[in-house]
């Protein structure tokens, strides 16, 4: 029970004291300063309080996103302030401070003109604090001084509807065309029947997972009623998709479950449904692993440019060159091109949807291709803008920035053997990309001109030289954001490449299970570090092998299986299990652990 603390007696007719408590708030009342600093020290510790300025007028949900917010240690609107466990000493002081400066007024309460919630939220930041302050748009949230005041903040807030606000704001900003216009208009509303009804993003979540992993059986049947299931019911996932993250926000229900379930279950659920298509054509005699393989490689490479290049730029200062924010800015004056731009990426909203119905309609072979090449476009699209916005912009990347990108690389002790050489040659803005693109060049064009062998093997380790020395120094040049996509280029394109040489029965199927299991490793990591908690453990790097250990030992695996295909496929499988099994069982440690942010920060596209 959360407890809501009135700086003085509700004014007359007020609602203030029922809002509070239908918002799961045991309300007290003070009625003086060491009053509040008793009832504050008696709340405990663990619990959230909220001091509420007995004057408040305003609407309920302005309350609700000012005091209920898991997300924030300290939270403010006008007349409302609310802190949780970590923000409770601070609070406490700021109690004192304030009280101590500021005063009682002459009646003896603890409200004066400024207003005691709001001299606090300044102490809160003054001492440290990072007090979120909701954007409230048109809801009403104030403190009126007198009757006339009073009764105008009365006549704005029944002007404005708070349950169409609310639901208004349930959906996520900016996102894309078929989401937008196709699923968000009847969503919302599946989310607040959702919440009426006690039911959880979580719990919205899984029943999507479970529907997206149906859908993939439907099309593992490999006959056209099969397919045609497939695609209603990926369709339905996407809409339970939405919905979770419209519940949160309607509800404010954000959770560091919440958060992990959310980053990981859409590349599950993607790809399992390209698992499923394989296994449908396969059941028709078309062979396409190689294909959904392809498809699964490219798309997480266009995540990480994405991931990179934001975590690059996220505290970066300086400014872009005028023409390419002239650019931008005149194809935003012009509103069909920001919905053009928003669909030609591809994101996850027309990406299903195509998916779903060419699934219906034609064949799985076509799926990938259409996946393939729409991808394809999409990431050449993105990553040449970034290209061109980091040449032209003037910036100056932040230490934190940099650690992250190291982080992003997922490098081993292979590599950081060799970037230890490395820091002693002289290095340029370019040395870094350049070396990374050369390590993944001849990795790469080894393994598809001369295929598994001991030429591979050394070019496998010629990548782990490069990519250290790639390293060797702080990324803070205008292009090292490349680097992790490219070694992730790098260690799946080998993986697969090998697997479509070798002629071992069954082993793109298994190369898929590698890759998936390697790709859920860095998917983790991006959003540990998007939490804030920065990257997994170092010895998790050590035992997976980094980039480039692993893919030595694939090379290696692959020139021993040279005369017996057979060996690669359990080769491949044993390390799919092994990689799965270690990063599984750490991530979830992690994710339901004391520590673990609650990442809610809108991720792709929808």
């Amino acid at each position: 029970m959360s407890t809501a603390i009135l700086t003085g007696p509700p004014a007359p007719g007020s609602s203030l004291d029922g809002d509070l408590r239908s918002l799961g708030f045991d309300v007290r009342i003070a009625s003086g300063t060491e009053e509040a600093r008793v009832l504050l020290a008696a709340v405990p510790a663990g619990e959230r309080v909220a001091l509420v300025d007995p004057r408040f007028v305003g609407h309920l949900h302005a309350l609700r996103l000012a005091l209920t917010d898991p997300r924030f240690p300290a939270a403010a609107a006008p007349g409302a302030l609310t802190a949780q466990r970590e923000a409770r000493p601070a609070l406490a002081r700021a109690l004192e401070t304030v009280s101590t400066t500021a005063g009682a007024t002459g009646n003896g309460t603890l409200t004066d003109a400024h207003g005691l919630t709001d001299s606090l939220a300044e102490a809160l930041d003054a001492d440290g604090v990072a007090v979120h302050r909701p954007q409230l748009g048109t809801l009403v949230a104030t403190v009126p001084t007198d009757a006339e005041a009073r009764h105008a903040a009365r006549a704005a807030v029944d002007a404005v509807d708070d349950e169409a606000v609310r639901l208004r704001s349930a959906v996520k900003a900016h996102d894309g065309f078929f989401t937008t216009f196709f699923i968000s208009p009847y969503s919302r509303y599946i989310a607040r029947w959702c919440a009426r009804r006690g039911l959880t993003p979580n719990q919205v979540t899984t029943a999507s997972l479970l529907t997206a992993l149906i859908a993939a059986g439907c099309a593992a049947t490999g006959v056209r009623g099969g397919y045609v299931a497939a695609g209603v019911l990926l369709i339905v996932s996407f809409v339970l998709d939405c919905t979770d993250g419209q519940l949160a926000r309607y509800a404010l229900k954000y959770s560091t479950m919440g958060a992990w379930l959310d980053a990981t279950f859409d590349r599950a659920k993607e790809y399992a449904f390209y698992a499923g298509l394989a296994l449908g054509a396969a059941r028709n005699g078309d062979d396409v692993w190689a294909l959904a393989l392809g498809a699964m490689v490219l798309m997480t490479c266009r995540h990480v440019v994405d991931f990179s290049f934001n975590e690059a730029n996220a505290e970066s200062t300086g400014t872009a060159a005028k023409t390419s924010l002239a650019l931008s800015s005149r194809l935003d004056s012009v509103g069909w091109t920001v919905w053009a731009r928003r669909m030609i990426i591809l994101p996850i909203g027309e990406r299903w949807a195509m998916i779903a119905v060419l699934t219906a309609a034609t064949s799985p072979r076509i799926v990938f291709w259409a996946l393939i090449v729409g991808c394809a476009f999409g990431a050449c699209y993105t990553t040449a803008g970034r290209v061109l916005r980091s040449l032209t912009r003037k910036a100056k990347r932040t230490d934190r920035a940099a650690q992250a990108l190291a982080d992003l690389t997922d490098s081993g002790p292979l590599a950081e053997a060799f970037a230890r050489i490395g820091r002693r040659g002289p290095r340029s803005a370019f040395t870094a990309p350049v070396l990374a693109a050369l390590a993944a060049a001849t990795v790469l064009v080894d393994s598809y001109v001369v295929g598994p062998g001991a030429s591979n093997v050394a070019a496998a380790v010629g990548y782990a030289a490069f990519a250290g020395f790639a390293v060797a120094a702080p990324l803070k040049g205008s292009l090292d954001w490349l680097l992790p996509p490219l070694f992730r280029a790098a260690e799946y394109g080998t993986i697969l490449i090998l697997a479509a040489k070798s002629d071992a029965p069954q082993a793109l199927p298994a190369a898929f299970g590698l890759v998936a299991a390697v790709a859920y490793h860095h998917y983790d990591t991006v959003y540990r570090i998007r939490g804030g908690t920065g990257a997994p453990p170092a010895w998790l790097v050590r035992v997976t092998g980094g980039h480039e250990g692993r893919t030595l030992l694939v090379t290696v695996l692959a020139a021993l299986s040279a005369t017996r295909g057979d060996d690669f496929t359990l080769a491949l499988t044993a390390l799919a299990v092994a990689v799965a099994l270690v990063v599984l069982v750490e991530s979830i440690r992690f994710w339901v652990s004391s520590g673990a942010p609650a990442v809610h920060d809108e991720g792709e596209t929808a």
